[in-house]
């Protein structure tokens, strides 16, 4: 029994974390790319979420009334959950005949994004936050896949710099992970879902956002849902400042893992390979075995240490764990944040891990998150 939970307990997070990125990259070469094509231009609504966010709206606005995009019409909708600073003040301001500003009352970002798609007049809505800033083309780039009629949602690349101080190093890294991975997802048509700082989904499409689940997540599954692709678009992009307090980044896995899980319930059926194929298969490998994946690390090292008389190799593995948490528990007590890169990224993987597992806790205990506070968690 206890060698039966040592290998599942290994083999799992292996197979999540490296063999199902390594398994698409084999397979990913022999799999024809998907269609680029070009169609008419297309009524883009754009939804602005915000709450309390006057350091970072106008710069938002200017940012996207900037970009290089051909549009039959573009309709900005700025919606404020409840903010108490001059955020729609200052978002009036700009004086724009393509922004519709909402002041509504405080009720959750989820009950937000829906309020303000009621206001929405285009046949593409755009998602994104306010305190991020697009890169030159990404407008474009982000609603070119939908000439493509199979494709009902699409997302772009999320890039953390690589400073290497604190936890945004393993945060930096974790990112171009993802990029990677879901580039890989794109070209076999199984990419699971995009990032909400910039992502895009038809109009037709659009499903009310639950409360407490991931409105991300939940917005771009609406595609897969109705049998359309999630299209990943690698040079749509937009810049993002990792966290380097643990405090912060544990908190922040803790809340995102909660709600991940709350999202994939509601996406239950998404995760029938027998109705969805290949998608099922990577919703399942990317989003719930890496979630559940921390919470087997306690059996496995227990495990270990039950079968360390058996063989040499588990004595070694045993070293390994070892020196894992050892070295990730001096890169947490670096203060001064001297030490190599990987004691940073050790560091990172621990908070991960810790944030992740008491997620996990907290759903099956039925608990979940209505509220957002932006500036708390960047």
């Amino acid at each position: 029994m206890a060698e039966l939970i040592f290998w599942t307990c290994l083999l799992l997070p292996l197979f999540a974390w490296l063999g199902y990125p390594l398994l698409l990259a084999l397979i990913s070469p022999w799999l024809p790319r998907p269609p680029v094509l070009s169609g008419p231009p297309l009524h883009v609504s754009v939804v602005v979420a915000a709450h309390n966010e006057q350091r970072h709206i106008e710069a938002k606005l200017r940012n996207l009334l900037e970009q290089q995009v051909t549009l039959a019409s573009l309709q900005i909708v700025v919606a404020s959950d409840g903010s108490s600073d001059d955020t729609v003040a200052l978002a009036r301001r700009l004086d724009d005949p393509r922004v519709v500003v909402l002041d509504l009352p405080r009720q959750g970002k989820n009950a937000t994004l829906n309020s303000a798609v009621t206001h929405c007049t285009g046949d593409i809505l755009v998602f994104t936050d306010a305190d991020v800033q697009w890169l030159d083309g990404t407008f474009a780039a982000l609603i070119a896949p939908f000439a493509d009629p199979g494709v009902g949602a699409s997302g772009g690349n999320m890039v953390i710099p690589l400073t290497g101080k604190g936890m945004s190093y393993g945060e930096a890294l974790y990112r171009r992970q993802e990029a990677w991975l879901r580039g890989l997802e794109n070209r076999a048509g199984c990419c699971v879902s995009a990032d909400g700082a910039l992502q895009a989904l038809r109009r037709a499409l659009y499903q009310a956002i639950p409360p407490r689940v991931n409105d991300d997540f939940f917005i771009s599954t609406c595609a897969p849902v109705a049998g359309l692709r999630v299209a990943y678009v690698d040079h749509a992009r937009a810049y993002d400042f990792g966290t380097d307090e643990a405090e912060r980044q544990f908190s922040r896995r803790q809340r995102v893992t909660v709600g991940g899980l709350i999202s994939l319930k509601a996406r239950r059926e998404l995760l029938d390979p027998r109705r969805h194929g290949l998608y099922a298969l990577a919703l399942i490998s990317h989003k719930l075995i890496r979630r559940l994946a921390p919470v087997l690390l306690l059996p496995l090292l227990l495990s270990n240490l039950l079968l360390l008389e058996q063989a040499s190799f588990y004595g070694v593995a045993l070293v390994a764990q070892g020196l894992g948490y050892g070295v990730a528990v001096v890169g947490l007590l670096d203060a001064q944040r001297r030490l190599p890169r990987p004691f940073r990224l050790a560091a990172f993987v621990l908070v991960t891990v810790a944030g992740m597992s008491l997620g996990l806790w907290q759903f099956l205990r039925g608990h979940g998150y209505n509220q957002w506070t932006p500036n708390q968690t960047r």
